[in-house]
């Protein structure tokens, strides 16, 4: 698929990007749609064959592999709804000039294909009419699946085989859907998922090169991307695109890295991308040759994309011209753009007011992980008054998160109300000093229900008749929405990215790169904070090698913006400032470090 815009809408929650490629597929511009929530996508399927008089049956709990078979009629229907919006687009030029016109307009001023298109227009060619229908092409309908949320699933009591795991189910549930397109692969590395991708052969190159079904591999560092390469070569499968997602300057869940910053991780790949590539390919057309497949007679195209705190046209070009990224992602500042994504009313308002203070690195994933999230997300708000009246926790009516055996044999949420019913009767049996107790109160009751607070949009946006009820909506932006406060048409997103328009709030932003450090030097901090009395010799070492880490990626940082001359110009006095002060906020942290006793 020839690809039109350099940047694309990377997976948002689960509601909030769940139909987007429909919104903005005809306009060429790739957009991903999260498989957690197969309850979700069959209600959404129901909604839209309704809104285009299609024909619908329900496939009931009751169906033999429902949840797969839920995903595939989901995805196939939001293909061919978006493809036949993207053929009437371009097989229609009379009626819909205005939007052939910005689809263009979209486009960067670099794009061969909008010089093109203004040349034929001055020229009023005659062939104009053709040539659009030959040179339009339709963004990707790309998929999502955390590998870690992979809960087993029984039936009548009795354990259903692993292929029946929800990201088991996901993958199958993509694997039969007629899309071509991507597959995006998050949370870390699951050998029995990837070992399951190779039953499907639309994950597999033919003779030429092409994959029907491409892997995508979200990665947090170099290392970690070359192992996972190599892992899945082994098995004959491709990796097409690895997509570098900051550790902490990014939405949802934070997978922070041991203080390794993003420029420096992004500057290995720069550097190793020919190696890996020649690497993993070696691995890869031996693997094909002994299963009996089809070797591509050509090495196979291997993208590295970068997403994560990007909020500027200038940091889009960056990592375009300086890093040779294939294509940028631009989350959160999308959550702003009714026309791409599933907001309801109130939170969409709540994040165009939101500030720095307003958003936080969260303990309310059931998951254990860092969750960015905002502090007026009305799920928040609810979770807490529930708690004020003795009822704390969730329902948990639908249980993809499950994974806590603490207190029971069968794995339960600890968003649940059966987990922090346990656990605060447990609490209560410590007797505690007033302020531990406290402080271990508020952790027990911090997780959230993730898996209806981030489908609420879409219930709500769809007026979707549901048994759960006043549950509210978590929302998950990263830090970067802090500068953005309005909501926006695409078209003003997309020239924003461009550099055409300038939508960020009249304020002091720090660069990108910046802000993702002094987000890591933050988490040091509190993780220091935490600590009560001595340290290990392994928290020290950690503690250590998290300091050099950082130390080295802002001196990495100095050398690089100090010889940068074409781009930052007016920003480079503040970014060194910055860096200055950051180097010195490190050092005071690793004074502490060297002060806490360590124990032998």
């Amino acid at each position: 698929m020839t690809k039109t815009h350099n940047f694309h809408i990377p997976v948002m929650g689960v509601a909030y990007t769940i139909d987007t490629p429909l919104k903005v597929a005809h306009y060429g511009i790739d957009s991903v749609i999260s498989l957690v929530d197969n309850v979700l996508l069959e209600k959404l399927r129901k909604v839209y064959s309704e809104q285009f008089n299609l024909p619908y049956k329900e496939i009931s709990q009751k169906a033999e592999d429902y949840m797969a078979k839920r995903i595939t009629s989901y995805l196939n229907l939001i293909n061919k709804l978006s493809t036949e919006k993207f053929e009437e687009l371009k097989n229609n030029y009379e009626d819909k000039k205005t939007e052939i016109a910005d689809y263009f307009e979209m486009l960067p001023d670099s794009s061969q294909l909008k010089k093109e298109f203004k040349n034929k227009l001055q020229q009023n060619a005659g062939d104009l009419k053709q040539w659009v229908q030959e040179h339009l092409h339709m963004g990707s309908i790309d998929v999502n699946i955390m590998t870690k949320v992979d809960k087993e699933n029984y039936k009548d009591g009795e354990k259903l085989p692993q292929e029946f795991n929800d990201a088991h189910a996901a993958l199958r549930g993509y694997a039969n859907s007629d899309l071509t397109s991507s597959l995006v692969l998050s949370a870390g590395m699951s050998p029995r998922l990837y070992g399951y991708i190779e039953n499907f052969d639309d994950f597999y190159p033919d003779e030429t090169g092409f994959i029907k079904k491409k892997i995508v591999l979200k990665v947090s560092d170099y290392r970690s991307a070359l192992i996972q390469g190599k892992f899945l070569a082994k098995k004959g499968l491709w990796v097409s695109e690895y997509r570098i997602e900051s550790g902490l300057n990014c939405g949802g869940h934070a997978f922070a890295t041991d203080g390794f910053l993003m420029g420096p991780i992004l500057e290995e790949f720069k550097n190793n991308k020919a190696q890996l590539l020649q690497d993993v390919f070696e691995i890869l057309t031996k693997a094909l040759a002994q299963k009996g497949k089809p070797v591509p007679n050509r090495i196979l195209p291997m993208k590295v994309t970068a997403q994560g705190g990007v909020g500027t046209a200038e940091e889009h070009e960056f990592l375009l011209d300086y890093y040779h990224v294939d294509s940028v992602g631009w989350g959160s500042p999308f959550l702003l753009v009714p026309e791409a994504t599933t907001v309801d009313d109130y939170t969409i308002k709540e994040l165009a007011k939101a500030k720095e203070d307003d958003l936080y690195l969260s303990n309310i994933s059931p998951l254990g992980v860092p969750f960015n999230s905002l502090k007026s997300a009305s799920a928040t708000i609810k979770k807490y008054e529930k708690a004020r009246k003795g009822r704390p926790g969730s329902s948990c009516p639908k249980e993809y998160l499950v994974s806590n055996k603490e207190f029971t044999d069968k794995p339960i949420c600890t968003a649940s109300r059966q987990y922090q019913h346990l656990k605060l009767k447990e609490l209560e049996e410590k007797k505690l000093p007033l302020y531990e107790y406290e402080k271990n109160y508020q952790k027990i009751i911090a997780p959230e229900c993730l898996c209806v607070g981030l489908s609420e949009p879409a219930i709500i946006i769809h007026n979707i008749d549901y048994k759960i009820k006043d549950n509210g909506v978590t929302v998950c932006p990263g830090p970067n929405m802090a500068y953005f406060d309005k909501i926006v048409s695409l078209k003003d997103m997309v020239a924003h990215i461009y550099g055409k328009k300038n939508l960020l709030r009249p304020a002091y932003r720090p660069n990108m790169f910046v802000k993702e450090l002094n987000l890591y030097i933050n988490y040091l901090k509190n993780q220091l904070e935490d600590i009560q009395g001595n340290i290990d010799k392994k928290q020290a070492k950690y503690f250590e090698k998290f300091v050099n880490n950082l130390d080295s990626g802002i001196n990495y940082y100095k050398n690089l913006f100090e010889n940068t001359k074409d781009k930052f110009s007016t920003t480079k006095n503040e970014i060194m400032s910055d860096l200055e002060r950051s180097k010195l906020k490190l050092k005071g942290l690793f004074q502490k470090i060297q002060q806490t006793p360590v124990k032998e």
